[in-house]
């Protein structure tokens, strides 16, 4: 006789952690250097002026200013960081 009760088995109850893929801030938007632009699995956006793609391919800023989105031959570029000057920021 069987000690304790029989119980079933499941294959369904496992499950991935959620990522937090995608754009993370929209054109337009001040970014300082080291900021996160855009979370991604493989090169999807390309980097433009003033940014870098990490290992993992996610674009961050290099220097600090407003973030500008574009198109060219069906490519999205992204992290054209336009940089402003002390001065500008002050003024």
């Amino acid at each position: 006789m069987a000690s304790t009760k029989a119980g079933g088995s499941s294959k369904n109850l496992r499950d991935s952690k959620p990522k937090y893929l995608g754009v993370k801030l929209a054109d337009g938007a001040a970014v300082r250097p080291g900021m996160v632009i855009v979370r991604q699995r493989g090169t999807r956006i390309m980097p433009g002026k003033n940014v870098r793609v990490g290992r993992d391919h996610t674009l961050f800023a290099m220097s600090a200013g407003t973030i500008a989105f574009r198109t060219a031959r069906k490519r999205t570029y992204t992290g054209k960081v336009i940089v402003r000057k002390v001065a500008d920021v002050l003024a």
